[in-house]
């Protein structure tokens, strides 16, 4: 099977490029759906049950919020890479709590890549995802790897 060229290969992502993948806004009723199926805590659910919580109001799971950025990537991002999915993650960190009208902002970074000694046709790229609030606050940190198509797999491995 071959990707199309117009994609973003492995050779496309430097080491070190930046990338904005847009804004996400929950809104409570999505919070409390999120919750109800996957992470049913009360200060995921009741807004007065939250309130005396740690956070002191309604807020999203961070599952839900990873879910948030992981919409973001695919929408902006993976949706014109030739990816490959990934084979998981080495960090994950909950910074703050993301509330209702909260705009979260995702930003992704190369930090290392290499291809795979086994498959010379897939390249892997490790990456940190950081989500920000309105107010600039880092809410999210995420490190992991991706993989990608490499687009001239006969060339040798460096």
């Amino acid at each position: 099977m071959t990707a199309p060229q117009d994609k973003l290969h492995w050779e496309d992502l430097a080491v070190g490029s930046t990338h904005d993948l847009g804004t996400i806004t929950p809104t409570a009723e999505e919070i409390v759906a999120f919750a109800s199926q996957f992470d049913p805590q009360p200060f995921h659910l009741d807004p007065e049950a939250a309130k005396d919580s740690v956070f002191g109001a309604l807020c999203a799971s961070g599952w839900h919020t990873c879910s948030m950025a992981m919409r973001l990537m695919v929408t902006n991002f993976l949706s014109r890479a030739a990816s490959l999915g990934s084979p998981g993650l080495e960090s994950l960190k909950w910074l703050k709590p993301v509330f209702p009208g909260d705009t979260l902002r995702l930003q992704h970074s190369v930090l290392d890549k290499r291809r795979m000694n086994k498959r010379p046709d897939v390249g892997l790229v490790r990456t940190a995802w950081e989500m920000f609030n309105q107010n600039g606050e880092k809410v999210l940190h995420m490190e992991g790897w991706g993989m990608f198509r490499v687009r001239h797999p006969e060339a040798p491995i460096e």
